[in-house]
């Protein structure tokens, strides 16, 4: 296995930003060359600790996804070697974990869908009712299976902050009522399929982000990542259980870790810097990335 790779280092191309995961190089004024580092945010906080193989397991699922979808919704993908536009020494830090992509105007606003009640949306659930405006049927349980997806939309955060989830309305007010119709329809037909066709491997997708983008004439483009662990929160089916945090193939692993870390002598405040991830966490969160990859892609 090559070295984990936190940070990379594109001398050759400029630095348009470093994500929570991906590092953006510019690529003339049409493109961009996405790498996805090995680094893992939990909480919306950078962990100090790569997952070794991490950025090329995301890179593999993202292409398998959008090639499974590429009939909804156009993407970001150029169908170009990333390897083709860097120094001949660089090529290590993209290959296997690159995409060479359209240059885009991306919209202010995570598109997330909800197939089933977990997370943030369970806790706001038990307080109201409702997840982002939507309201739900009593008598729902941590896990349970949502009648339909529902579309709960999140303003994208900087790296160190927290997203927020808002409302559809608010939404319609940031991007405009056709829009904000358009994106949510797409995401939830997106959601439907992924889920669909994840069932047939023996996973359920609980909830996923999505992000979009318009290209120079205006048309909703998919980008970023799709259904990775990063983005989506995987359960398999057989330890599926209402009422019960089932286990998961996402970060949710590290995530429980985290709740219950101490830095000096008290619970973590979800701030940074991180507290550093133990070697066997590090280890069975690369585990869970190789399983959900195998699982979904592999031939049936």
């Amino acid at each position: 296995m090559t070295a984990a790779l936190l940070n990379s280092s594109i001398r050759s191309l400029p630095l348009l930003a470093r994500g929570k995961v991906r590092d953006n190089y510019a690529v003339g004024d049409d493109r961009i060359l996405m790498v996805a580092s090995d680094r893992l945010s939990a909480f919306d906080v950078v962990m100090g600790e790569p997952i070794p193989g991490k950025g090329a397991l995301l890179t593999q699922m993202a292409l398998f996804w959008f090639d499974k979808l590429a009939g909804i919704v156009p993407n970001h993908l150029t169908g170009e070697a990333p390897e083709s536009v860097v120094a001949p020494d660089e090529v290590e830090q993209v290959r296997g974990r690159s995409m060479l992509v359209k240059r885009l105007k991306p919209l202010p606003v995570e598109a997330v869908v909800r197939g089933y009640l977990a997370g943030s949306g369970w806790k706001e659930y038990q307080q109201s009712g409702a997840v982002c405006g939507v309201a739900l049927p009593p008598g729902l349980k941590n896990a349970s299976k949502l009648p339909e997806p529902i579309f709960t939309p999140a303003t994208k955060a900087e790296v160190g902050e927290h997203d927020e989830n808002i409302s559809f309305e608010r939404m319609v007010a940031i991007v405009g009522r056709d829009l904000a119709e358009q994106v949510r329809d797409v995401s939830i037909r997106l959601y439907r399929t992924a889920a669909e066709y994840a069932l047939t491997r023996g996973i359920i997708i609980a909830d996923t982000k999505f992000e979009f983008g318009l290209d120079e004439q205006g048309r909703l483009t998919l980008m970023d990542e799709v259904l990775t662990p990063d983005s989506s929160r995987f359960w398999p089916v057989e330890g599926y259980q209402e009422g019960i945090n089932p286990p998961s193939y996402d970060k949710q692993f590290v995530r429980d870790w985290l709740e219950q870390a101490q830095v000096d002598g008290k619970p973590w405040n979800k701030q940074a810097p991180a507290p550093a991830l133990p070697a066997d966490v590090i280890e069975k969160t690369a585990a869970k990335y190789r399983e959900a990859l195998t699982r979904l892609t592999a031939a049936a």
